[in-house]
């Protein structure tokens, strides 16, 4: 499977290297923009549930990578909840070799 890294930065500058064992992020997020919090969770959810999917359709079990980087996610989030207008940004969309999408 193509993995790929995204990099995000939370509401307080905060930046985080996110994994994905699937290219699918690249069908959700865009590298520069910023999403409204609750937004890039749930962008977060449907892309790391279906790279997840991939994975078990390609080699017959749950991709672990995935699932824990999404409670990651949903931790991280839940600390800026409060915030009124809290945006995540997508800084980079970064291939397993390095090589920025």
């Amino acid at each position: 499977m193509p993995e790929m890294y995204f990099h995000v930065r939370w509401p307080d500058g905060v930046t985080q290297r996110c994994y994905s064992p699937s290219t699918v992020v690249e069908d959700y997020f865009v590298a520069g923009r910023a999403y409204e919090l609750t937004d890039f969770v749930e962008r977060s959810r449907t892309a790391l549930g279906i790279a997840g999917e991939r994975v078990k359709e390609k080699f017959g079990f749950s991709c672990t990578g995935a699932s824990d980087q999404l409670a990651q996610i949903e931790r991280t989030a839940a600390l800026y909840a409060v915030a009124d207008g809290a945006k995540v940004t997508v800084e980079s969309l970064v291939d397993a070799d390095g090589s920025t999408r």
